[in-house]
């Protein structure tokens, strides 16, 4: 996988909350928008839309207690966007594929039950690919909450969630990251479910 490489741009502030610097990544000629939101209050209403394919812009929306760092969600994108390339995206939307991707599981349903949000989520990671700025106001319309720091998912991840959910142990942490089992983990599901 080719090294993605960030950039910063500054998003205007909203009357909601004062918004902080989104970060996008390049990857492989393709964009990843993301931001991190806190105590939002509207997250039944977004998986509403979410489900009922009415969000406009279409956006990934990830429980971000799950991610520890920034790298296993671009490992997941870089999946996405290979399936893309391949025509072979399991599930009907590029950033549903994204959420299943990051899951590291091969049961859609629970991955996106699982890694996505569910109606009383108020973490939550926002990607999109290729957002242009319009879209990228939209999608901070859309999230009643406060946005934060990238920077903030390490110390506010919740790690036994993660490793009941990933599977990993002690011993792999001993000479791991938690961050580098997962994207293992995202990296590996394919090979393991052909074998």
């Amino acid at each position: 996988m080719r090294a993605a490489t960030a950039a910063t741009t500054t998003t205007p502030s909203l009357p909601r909350f004062k918004a902080k610097a989104m970060k996008l990544f390049n990857i492989n000629g393709t964009t990843l928008s993301l931001a991190l939101y806190t105590d939002v209050t509207n997250s039944k209403e977004l998986l509403e839309s979410m489900q009922a394919a009415t969000l406009d812009p279409e956006v990934a929306f990830l429980n971000a207690l799950l991610i520890p760092d920034v790298f296993p969600v671009l490992a997941a994108a870089h999946k996405t966007l290979v399936a893309k390339s391949r025509d072979t995206l399991t599930t009907r939307t590029l950033h549903s594929e994204l959420v299943y991707n990051y899951s590291g599981s091969k049961h859609i349903t629970e991955s996106l039950k699982r890694c996505g949000i569910s109606d009383s989520t108020t973490y939550i990671l926002a990607a999109r690919f290729d957002a242009t700025p319009d879209e990228i106001k939209a999608i901070e319309k859309l999230i009643n909450g406060k946005e934060i720091d990238l920077e903030e998912l390490e110390g506010r991840a919740n790690q036994s969630q993660i490793l009941k959910h990933y599977k990993i142990s002690a011993s792999e942490l001993g000479v791991s990251s938690l961050a580098d089992a997962i994207t293992c983990r995202i990296a590996a599901r394919d090979a393991f479910m052909k074998a």
